[in-house]
């Protein structure tokens, strides 16, 4: 199933969870945090603003972003988990 996001939302496939911490503690499942990293995989046309234009999205597929811990909506696909998001709630893209 391919998912295409609408407007001004792109899909993201989080980064694994660390396993361990930079001492080298193994984290129990309980423990470990939401990942706040991830790959972009899909992107939708762009924002309408009043006038009826479409300004496009400045996110691209394949752009490695950060955002916020608790930001998007959580969905599956075919297994796989994803976060649905507004462009505007991504921080930042990683270099």
């Amino acid at each position: 199933m391919k998912i295409k996001p609408l407007g001004d939302r792109v899909l993201i496939k989080p980064c694994d969870e660390k396993e361990k911490t930079k001492g080298g503690i193994v984290l129990p499942d309980t423990a470990k945090e939401k990942p706040q990293e991830g790959e972009i995989v899909a992107v939708g046309e762009g924002r309408k603003i009043e006038d009826g234009k479409v300004i496009p999205l400045s996110l691209k597929v394949g752009d490695k972003v950060l955002y916020g811990k608790y930001s998007g909506t959580e969905i599956t696909v075919d297994d796989q988990e994803y976060l649905i998001m507004r462009e505007e709630d991504v921080l930042a893209v990683i270099k």
